[in-house]
């Protein structure tokens, strides 16, 4: 999966659309028409306003597509959850997650919402 595979993935599990993402991330639409194309490679930049608009987002994960096994991480009292799918940390508790976006690789993709208690 290219880098560009990735952004559109974040921008399809937060429901945004490219102009949305790209005011969002505070970047010109056209950096981002450039990028999603493969016209332009994301620069530094770029990819830190990605990081620092979505925490739960691995740096990583957004550079390489996996996340390195003893890979510096901040310290948790509790074991961190990652997303089976990509290997990213999961931030919050289980009440706070609003859905969980499966991709699989043939395009298609479903979500899951906890049921209300």
């Amino acid at each position: 999966m290219l880098i560009n595979d990735r952004v559109r993935l974040i921008m399809k599990a937060n429901g945004l659309s490219s102009s949305e993402f790209a005011d969002k991330i505070g970047v010109k639409r056209s950096n981002l028409s450039h990028v999603l194309s493969g016209r332009n490679k994301p620069g530094t930049e770029f990819l830190a306003k990605i990081v620092e608009t979505f925490p739960n987002v691995n740096a990583s994960w957004l550079l390489t597509g996996t996340q390195r096994e003893g890979e510096f991480q901040e310290e948790s009292n509790q074991p961190e959850e990652t997303n089976a799918a990509t290997n990213v940390p999961l931030k919050g508790t289980n009440d706070s997650i609003e859905k969980i976006v499966v991709f699989y690789k043939d395009g298609t993709f479903t979500v899951h919402q906890p049921s209300a208690q």
